[in-house]
């Protein structure tokens, strides 16, 4: 079975990519541009959260872009006509790795000529280089869904690998761009302040969240959960990518009262129709969380954005 779309974005069709991408490469739509005309470092990343990131370091010498807005499957964001322009006139790509991208990335590298952002190469930057993954598989069957070799990879979702994330972004624009270096690390360095700042503030505002039970509807939640103390529970889904059945959904509201659990996270990827059955039927409440800068209204930054997360769910804990 495949996964129920949420009407708010619309399913990615591998099938249809090679024929998508031959159309839009004959079109003359990716061909690599010269460079920008006001000098800018133009970065394009895969998460809103990365070109965030990226803005910060940068300042006024980069134009960063996502591919992705926020509430798009990650996993599998539609391709747009104007992906592949973008990719050709990139210095730099930006992604989040362990396979987060897998669907759709690769086969636009290969169409967009662009040989500055090929893996390998100075240009393409992947921030989960010194992350340790959680939830790395035993098995890579594809009876289990989406299974990602590399691990989870929703390792943004916890502010303290954000920290990781700043310095593996950073030396890659140094890498790239060594005579911006001092304007670089001036724009880390007051970011990582306010970060740091934000994390020691975070973890008193995330104390009562120690040993809360929850489920969600994709498995997004791990980093966020050992950082804070959470106690995840599963997800909706039957396994990654699959929709539940209805023996799933009977089964999840047993264990949640067997359990305890109050809480059911909907990720705004999705239709909150489940979610909604499965809080009524447990007495449980239902909150939406953003799985990246964009995926709510008040996410407009990262930092924004597990501010959002921690407070949302400390309203519906109480």
């Amino acid at each position: 079975m495949n996964r129920r779309p949420s009407p708010r974005f619309r399913p990615f069709n591998r099938a249809g990519l090679p024929l998508l991408l031959a159309f839009l490469t004959l079109a003359g739509l990716s061909p690599t541009a010269p460079a920008d005309a006001a000098g800018r470092v133009r970065i394009i990343t895969s998460i809103p959260d990365l070109a965030d990131m990226a803005r910060e370091i940068g300042g006024t010498l980069v134009e960063a872009e996502s591919l992705a807005t926020g509430v798009e499957d990650p996993h599998g964001i539609p391709i747009k006509p104007s992906f592949l322009p973008k990719l050709g006139r990139a210095d730099l790509l930006v992604l989040l790795g362990l396979e987060n991208e897998h669907a759709y990335l690769p086969a636009l590298l290969d169409t967009c000529r662009n040989p500055r952002i090929q893996p390998g190469q100075p240009g393409y930057i992947d921030t989960s280089r010194d992350i340790r993954p959680l939830e790395l598989p035993t098995t890579l069957s594809r009876s289990e869904g989406e299974v990602h070799p590399g691990g989870n990879p929703h390792y943004n979702l916890d502010p303290v690998l954000g920290r990781t994330i700043l310095q593996t972004l950073f030396e890659g624009m140094v890498r790239n761009f060594p005579q911006h270096e001092a304007a670089f690390r001036a724009g880390r360095d007051a970011y990582l302040r306010r970060l740091d700042e934000r994390i020691a503030a975070w973890k008193e505002l995330a104390k009562p969240l120690a040993g809360l039970k929850f489920i969600s509807y994709h498995n997004h939640w791990p980093y966020l959960s050992e950082r804070y103390g959470l106690k995840y529970l599963g997800t909706i889904e039957l396994r990654h990518g699959i929709e539940p059945t209805a023996r799933h959904v009977a089964e999840t509201i047993a264990r949640m009262k067997t359990e305890g659990c109050r809480v059911v996270v909907r990720e705004p990827q999705f239709s909150d129709k489940v979610p909604n059955q499965i809080a009524a039927q447990a007495g449980a409440k239902v909150v939406t969380l953003a799985i990246m800068v964009g995926g709510v209204p008040q996410a407009k930054t990262y930092l924004d954005l597990i501010d959002y997360n921690l407070r949302a769910l400390l309203d519906v804990s109480r």
